[in-house]
Formats: structure tokens, C-alpha cells, sequence
């Protein structure tokens, strides 16, 4: 029994000791594992901000009646250029039933008033004439009787308006509506025939035609709150339109908003900039638009690429690997400067020729195309 308890131990024995060779052999027979390296390079890094926005008329007038009433012609179209006082359309005016009324007892009243002015008028100067009253008494009933026609007038002009639209108009008169600015109509909201409520403290009224002056255009778009520190009115932008790609034109950053509005959880702050625009380009209100603001530019400086950054769990320093073997790497601290989100300006940490290592492992054709990066 203990003879086979030893053969059984004896044999266990081995096949540990043959497990743990072999284990040892295969550890050590594994290949080193490779990695890209990228060498240092130097470039131009330029930081900066984009807004979006849209291209906006910057001098833009909404045309609206004086008086309500029905549009009776239109002389335009959109996309027509017209010139400041050009007739734009006429309104016809539709009197109100119960404006009448009240303007027509206004005239009664107004014209008792006077009737009885004038008979203290006549009886007053008959006895002024005789030297019965005093000049003073009879000049103020003088005052009196020329307050009283003049009531009466007025009265008599304003039912003449709420009538016919004005003094001088017949049956059907026609109020003007005239371009108050010289440029291009950009909308006509309204149609002959369709009703138009006048423009007062009470009301805005309705609008008839949108002109602005297409020549002087204005950016208007936000940015956010991590970068409206950074940009300064009177800076030079360069504006991109998403209708023509192919060209950009030049601006002036104009105004930078003091108060920020939250949307979707971020504040952002409206900005707005003139744009230089030539004057053989067709413009069209309302482009989309964005604006390139430059924040910082940097030529010629000592660059990797950010992606082989790495950043310490704990301090969240950055550092890089750098090859000081085959498959051998050492962690090398670095100081960082100016990123334009692709390249990283390095100030300290590493030197011209060090090959910092790459994070993924390399395939064999990623080796090779390394091996010749490294030659460049």
C-alpha cells in the first residue's frame, strides 16, 4: 500500500515539474510585443472659434398702414428694388359703422357749441359798439366763439377721415403706403384684397412689406461661454456661408453680448459682426452661416500629435512613452502648450529624434509603415 502511495506522489510529481517547464518555456518564448513610435515635428498651430449663425440684413423695415382698411393694389414684388418714398401699395379705407356715428354726434355737439358762441358773439359786440361792456369782457367771448368754430372744424375733419381715409379723398380714397428706405422687398406678407389693421401705441399693425438694404449685411451668431472670454469686438473674423462654399468673405466682429442665455444646458452668448460683401455676389437674407474666429497663432513650434498623450489617473499630468529599447518604453512627463485639437505644442519633457510609442499595438503592416515614418 505505501509502495503504490509512492509511485502515485512520485508520478504527480513529475507532472507538476514538467507542467511548470513548460510553462516557463513558453513565457519565455513569447515574441515582444510591437508598437508605433512617432517622432517629434515641427508645424504652425492655430486655435480658433467657430459660430454659427445666419446673415442678416442689417438695416431691415417692416411697412405698415396708417390707417385699417383693405389692400386695394400692390405695385411690387419680392426680390423688386425699389428706391426710398417709391409707392409701394395703396390701402382702401373701409369706414367703421360706429366711428361714423361717434364722429357725426361729435359735429352735432360741436356745432350747438358754436351756434351758441356766435349768438353771445353778435350780442356781445353789439353792445362792445356801444360802449355798454368793457374790452376785456368782450375779447374773451371773442376767445370763446373762435374756440368753439375750431372744435367744430376739427370735428368736421375727423369724421371726413374715419369716412373716406382723408381731407381731400373722394368716396373711395386710397391711402399710400411709400418705401421708407431705399433696398430690396423681401417679403410681402399680405394679398389685394386682404384686410390691414393701422399701426398704433395699441397695436402694431399689420404688415404689408418687409425692405431692407442688401448691401450692408451683418453675421449674428452664438458662442459658447468657455470661449466668449477669449474674442474682443473690433477683431477680424472670416465669414463661411453654407450657400457658397467656395468663397469667404471678411468681417469685423461688432458686438459681443454681456449677458449669456442657457439652451440645452449651455450658456451661450450672441455675438454679431459686419460683413464686407462684393458687390457682383447675390446675397440672400437668412444664409446659414459660420464664422471663424482665430484665437491664437503659432509658427514653427515643437509639436506631437495630441493622440499620444496619455494623462496620469491621479495628478491628470500629461506624459508620453518613450522607446528606450526594443519593445521597451520609460513614462516621460510633458509640459504642454498651445492645441488645436489634432496637434499639441510640447515646452518640455521631450527632444528632437525620441520616439514616443503610439497606444494601440501595432499590426505587422502598421510596423512597417512606422519603421518607415521613423526614416522620414
Amino acid at each position: 500500500m505505501n509502495k503504490t502511495v509512492k509511485i502515485i506522489l512520485g508520478l504527480v510529481t513529475v507532472l507538476l515539474l514538467i507542467f511548470v517547464l513548460k510553462y516557463f518555456m513558453d513565457s519565455n518564448s513569447k515574441a515582444i510585443e510591437d508598437f508605433n513610435v512617432e517622432e517629434p515635428f515641427y508645424t504652425t498651430i492655430n486655435t480658433q472659434v467657430v459660430a454659427t449663425g445666419k446673415l442678416n440684413p442689417e438695416e431691415e423695415v417692416e411697412l405698415k398702414p396708417q390707417i385699417s382698411g383693405i389692400v386695394d393694389q400692390i405695385l411690387v414684388e419680392e426680390g423688386d428694388v425699389v428706391k426710398k418714398g417709391d409707392l409701394i401699395a395703396t390701402i382702401r379705407v373701409v369706414p367703421n359703422e360706429q366711428s361714423l356715428v361717434q364722429a357725426q354726434s361729435r359735429i352735432k355737439t360741436a356745432q350747438l357749441s358754436f351756434n351758441n358762441a356766435k349768438t353771445q358773439y353778435d350780442r356781445d359786440k353789439a353792445l362792445f359798439d356801444k360802449g355798454v361792456i368793457s374790452k376785456q369782457d368782450f375779447e374773451t367771448t371773442e376767445l370763446n366763439y373762435d374756440q368753439a368754430e375750431e372744435t367744430l372744424r376739427q370735428a368736421q375733419n375727423d369724421y371726413q377721415i374715419i369716412k373716406k381715409g382723408s381731407l381731400s379723398g373722394g368716396a373711395t380714397a386710397n391711402t399710400s403706403i411709400t418705401a421708407q428706405i431705399s433696398g430690396t422687398i423681401l417679403e410681402i406678407p399680405v394679398r389685394e384684397g386682404d384686410q390691414v389693421i393701422e399701426s398704433n401705441t395699441m397695436n402694431d399693425g399689420t404688415t404689408v412689406a418687409t425692405i431692407a438694404d442688401m448691401s450692408l449685411m451683418i453675421f449674428e451668431g452664438k458662442v459658447d461661454e468657455a470661449e466668449v472670454g477669449k474674442i474682443k469686438e473690433g477683431k477680424d473674423i472670416k465669414i463661411v456661408l453654407g450657400a457658397i462654399q467656395d468663397k469667404d468673405f471678411p468681417a469685423k466682429l461688432s458686438f459681443v453680448a454681456p449677458k449669456g442665455v442657457e439652451e440645452n444646458g449651455a450658456v451661450q452668448f450672441t455675438i454679431k459682426a459686419d460683413v464686407n460683401i462684393d458687390q457682383g455676389t447675390n446675397i440672400r437674407a437668412g444664409y446659414s452661416a459660420n464664422a471663424e474666429i482665430e484665437l491664437e497663432n503659432k509658427d514653427s513650434v515643437f509639436s506631437i500629435r495630441e493622440a499620444l498623450l496619455q494623462y496620469d489617473r491621479i495628478t491628470d499630468k500629461p506624459f508620453v512613452e518613450i522607446q528606450t529599447g526594443e519593445g521597451q518604453f520609460k513614462k516621460q512627463d510633458v509640459r504642454i502648450g498651445l492645441s488645436d485639437g489634432i496637434n499639441v505644442e510640447v515646452l518640455e519633457g521631450i527632444k528632437e529624434g525620441d520616439k514616443i510609442k503610439v497606444w494601440n499595438k501595432a499590426s505587422k503592416d502598421d510596423i512597417v509603415n512606422a519603421n518607415q515614418g521613423g526614416r522620414r
